[in-house]
This record gives C-alpha cells, sequence and structure tokens, in this order.
C-alpha cells in the first residue's frame, strides 16, 4: 500500500490557522503583537531589543497553542466536569499567563524608556 508523504508543515500550519478561527485570546495576542512590531519600528529597536521581542512574541504564541491543544485533548478525554480535567486546563492557562506576565515586563524594560524619551525630551 503505498502512502503518499504528508507535509508535517501543511499540518502545522493548519493547526495554527484552527487556533486563530477558534481562540479569542489568540486573536488578542496578534493584536497585541502587530501593536508591538508596529512600535517597535517606530521607536526603531535595536537588535537586541527585536531579539527580546521575538522571544516574547514567540514564547506567547507557543504557550497559546499548547494550552488549546492540553484544553482540546481534556475535553475529548473528560466531557464532562472532572477535578483532574479542570486543573490541566487551569494550568495549561497559567502557563499562558506567566508567558503574558514575562512578555509585559520585557515589553515594559524596552518600551517606557524609549518612549520616555520621544515624548518627554
Amino acid at each position: 500500500m503505498n502512502k503518499q508523504r504528508q507535509n508535517p508543515f501543511v499540518h502545522a500550519i493548519r493547526g495554527i490557522w484552527e487556533t486563530y478561527r477558534s481562540e479569542r485570546n489568540f486573536k488578542i495576542h496578534l493584536g497585541c503583537a502587530i501593536l508591538t512590531l508596529v512600535l517597535g519600528v517606530w521607536i526603531r529597536l535595536s537588535v537586541a531589543d527585536w531579539c527580546w521581542v521575538a522571544l516574547c512574541i514567540t514564547l506567547v504564541f507557543a504557550l497559546e497553542l499548547l494550552n488549546t491543544a492540553v484544553e482540546a485533548v481534556v475535553n475529548l478525554l473528560s466531557p464532562a466536569y472532572h477535578p483532574l480535567a479542570k486543573k490541566a486546563k487551569d494550568a495549561a492557562a497559567g502557563a499562558v499567563l506567566i508567558g503574558v506576565i514575562f512578555a509585559l515586563i520585557v515589553g515594559a524594560l524596552i518600551f517606557l524608556p524609549k518612549l520616555g524619551l520621544y515624548f518627554f525630551d
């Protein structure tokens, strides 16, 4: 039986697209990422600053995708309420929250001094 080779990138892109379509928070993170990129171009971030911004954006998106995957698997395996299902879903959401807090702290350290110079210099 000859099976066509499947391209794993197609599945990965489909996963990102389906998460974008179905998850409100993913759309919020995308909007924040676009705003951050535009602001970074406007204030001319350094290469080092861009590395931190890219790390934060990537981290938040990766955690959001993992959170969505955990929620889907938990919902599949435990459609009825179960305390362990709640624990797994809450922990995955907590991971996203930690990533977002990290991104906000890094963003504040990078952007606030530069915006302060821009507006008050």
